[in-house]
């Protein structure tokens, strides 16, 4: 039996100016990152709690430390399956034991979990909700990357995106409203999304008002992402969605977004993957998920001011495979 010491702590990092979405704005990143010691050995994982699911810093900071006497009394991985349900602390642990396992085999990540090589990514990335000519610069200044993500969810959307279209007309567009429109709302503004050339949306409707979009045409192809946290979410899918976005905070870490990945395959749905604002360390365990995804969406240390020391490396929007040396 292995006994593991835990380490826990919160860590802030700035973002690079301000980043709003429809639910209100930040300046900063609250992260938990954890550190699973066995020896000389340290895994560490991180998450990003998210009020939206009822999760606070402070709160998984304490689900995390409730664990201390257990992983001192050989609970694994895979235990820990039993032990929390989806969420971000079981994120932070999950990737942590990844991290640690491959540290004490010597064997990369990806070789563990079965996977191939990943290669070079190509993620979107975000342009945060303002009004239509603060968008519209952030599109022209972002104009040479191939997939922008636009945060939307408010009144003025249809202005919102013809001015990010006129800023970068050659960028595929995808759009993201965080449960803020009504099913009359999608209805409306779909053909004129899909005319400026707009290829899906995240969320449009809230998670518990979504079976308004069952069995409904759906000329804008739409991506569950608050409704879709594990395996367990696929059969309330079904009918309402084209594609759903794995974002390992939701999963509850690497173990169970591999798991959802290949049902999701099997079921039929596109796969995005996605993060929320967290550091490199969060990017890592999640990038070899992304591998043959439709959508990437790991862009979030690019809008951050500051990282980790040894951070995921962009060349514009191409992702390289993370290093070692940081996690995996």
């Amino acid at each position: 039996m292995t006994r593991l010491s835990l380490r826990v702590v919160e860590e802030r990092f700035r973002v690079d100016g301000t980043f709003t979405i429809s639910r209100g704005s930040r300046t900063e990143i609250r992260v938990v990152t954890v550190e699973l010691r066995d020896g000389t050995i340290c895994g560490r994982g991180e998450c990003v709690p998210y009020q939206r699911y009822g999760e606070t810093v402070e709160g998984v900071i304490e689900t995390i430390q409730s664990l201390e006497q257990d992983l001192s009394n050989g609970l694994d991985r895979i235990g820990l399956v039993t032990r929390l349900p989806a969420g971000a602390a079981r994120n932070a642990i999950d990737c942590a034991f990844w991290d640690l396992e491959a540290k004490r085999s010597g064997t990369v990540a990806w070789k563990l979990a079965g996977l191939s090589a990943p290669a070079q990514l190509s993620t979107a990335y975000t342009l945060s909700l303002g009004d239509p000519d603060s968008m519209r610069n952030a599109a022209a200044r972002n104009a040479h990357r191939p997939l922008l993500k636009i945060k939307l969810g408010s009144d003025r959307d249809v202005e919102r995106i013809e001015a990010v279209r006129s800023g970068a007309p050659r960028s595929t567009l995808i759009v993201d409203a965080n449960e803020g429109w009504t099913i009359e709302q999608y209805l409306d503004l779909a053909p004129h999304l899909v005319r400026l050339g707009v290829a899906m949306v995240e969320q449009p409707l809230p998670a518990d008002s979504d079976e308004a979009l069952r069995g409904i045409s759906r000329p804008l192809p739409i991506c569950a992402d608050e409704s879709c946290h594990d395996r367990h979410s696929l059969k309330f899918l079904a009918g309402k969605y084209d594609a759903i976005n794995i974002k390992l905070d939701k999963t509850g870490g690497l173990t169970e977004a591999l798991e959802l990945r290949r049902d999701a395959l099997e079921a039929g749905f596109d796969v995005m993957v996605g993060c929320m604002l967290g550091t490199s360390l969060a990017m890592a365990p999640a990038f070899l998920v992304a591998q043959g995804a439709r959508y990437v969406d790991l862009d979030a240390p690019l809008l951050l001011a500051e990282d980790r020391e040894i951070p995921v490396q962009y060349n514009g929007s191409l992702m390289e495979p993370p290093s070692r040396s940081l996690w995996g």
